[in-house]
């Protein structure tokens, strides 16, 4: 079995990945952002050199979209400069590297689902740390896996289902975008994706590349919105009304893509694996989070 140093373990993504490794993996080196310095590479030579891990997972990043526009120097070093310095690090200690990226890499004009080798064009700051991010790991480690993902949620962090449901508990009407479309994503499937790809790569059962793994299905956030509360009704019995919006109604210092579907067929077709439909993902993290046993079904195969 493959030996897995994961880093950003204290995301929404790193923990997701911490709680399922056991069993799936020979063993996890697990470091938070306290645990060790991305941006130091004597300090993640130190961490390969000591764990001797056959693949690291990169689940660091820097995540506050907005706040990137007046922070630029911030997200390129965790999102743009730290990528690179741990493929080097990879490259010297022999180990593999599975490097997560985000849909905003693309500019969202495309009619249809994102495929891997489509021209990127990421509209803000954010998006363009990322893609420097994906060219710094390219450049330094041939054996790697960028793995794209979009609209991510699940029980652990900060993210728009948690936010939906915090504020359906004292609002009767909510206001959601409903003129961007994408594929929500569970950190359940990200996670399980990654340890198989993990082992895949190790085991030289997947080739390196880039490879989008998003959750099965679209919707607008307006959509994710009224699933989310219609489902959490059923627990707390309160169910706001959710108005549609237009992008314009709701003004950020980032721009979003208005279209961030991505296609994972290529990853399906490669390693087997393929993310739950979206809804049913969104009503057991709903569940999990108000109490109910959520069901334990993981992501289906081709």
């Amino acid at each position: 079995m493959t030996r897995v140093l994961l880093l950003g373990a204290g995301g929404q993504v790193g923990r997701e990945i911490a709680a399922l490794a056991p069993g799936r993996v020979a063993g996890l080196t697990a470091f938070d952002r306290a645990g060790l310095d991305i941006t130091d590479p004597e300090a993640l030579g130190a961490a390969l050199a000591a764990h001797r891990p056959d693949v690291v997972i990169n689940a660091a990043a820097y995540t506050a979209v907005d706040r990137a526009e007046s922070e630029p120097e911030a997200a390129n070093l965790i999102n743009a400069e730290a990528p690179g310095l741990i493929a080097q690090a990879c490259a010297a200690h022999g180990a593999r590297l599975i490097h997560l990226s985000t849909d905003y890499v693309f500019d969202g004009t495309k009619a249809g689902a994102y495929v891997e080798d489509d021209a990127v064009a990421p509209l803000g700051v954010y998006g363009a740390s990322k893609e420097a991010g994906e060219r710094a790991v390219r450049a330094r480690l041939e054996a790697h896996l960028i793995v794209r993902t979009s609209w991510v949620y699940g029980i652990y962090g900060t993210n728009f289902l948690k936010t939906m449901l915090r504020l359906a508990e004292t609002r009767d009407r909510l206001t959601v975008v409903a003129d961007q479309q994408g594929c929500p994503t569970a950190t359940r499937d990200i996670a399980e994706g990654l340890l198989a790809g993990a082992a895949a790569l190790h085991e030289g059962r997947l080739g390196p590349g880039t490879y989008h793994l998003a959750g099965t299905g679209m919707t607008t956030w307006h959509g994710f919105a009224s699933v989310i509360l219609a489902h959490a009704a059923t627990h707390t019995g309160r169910r706001p009304e959710v108005a549609p919006i237009t992008t314009a109604d709701y003004p950020t210092p980032a721009r979003r893509p208005a279209n961030s579907q991505l296609s994972s067929e290529k990853l399906a077709g490669a390693l087997g694996f393929r993310a739950a439909p979206w809804q049913r993902r969104a009503v057991e993290v709903v569940d999990a989070l108000l109490g109910a046993t959520a069901p334990q079904g993981s992501g289906r195969t081709t």
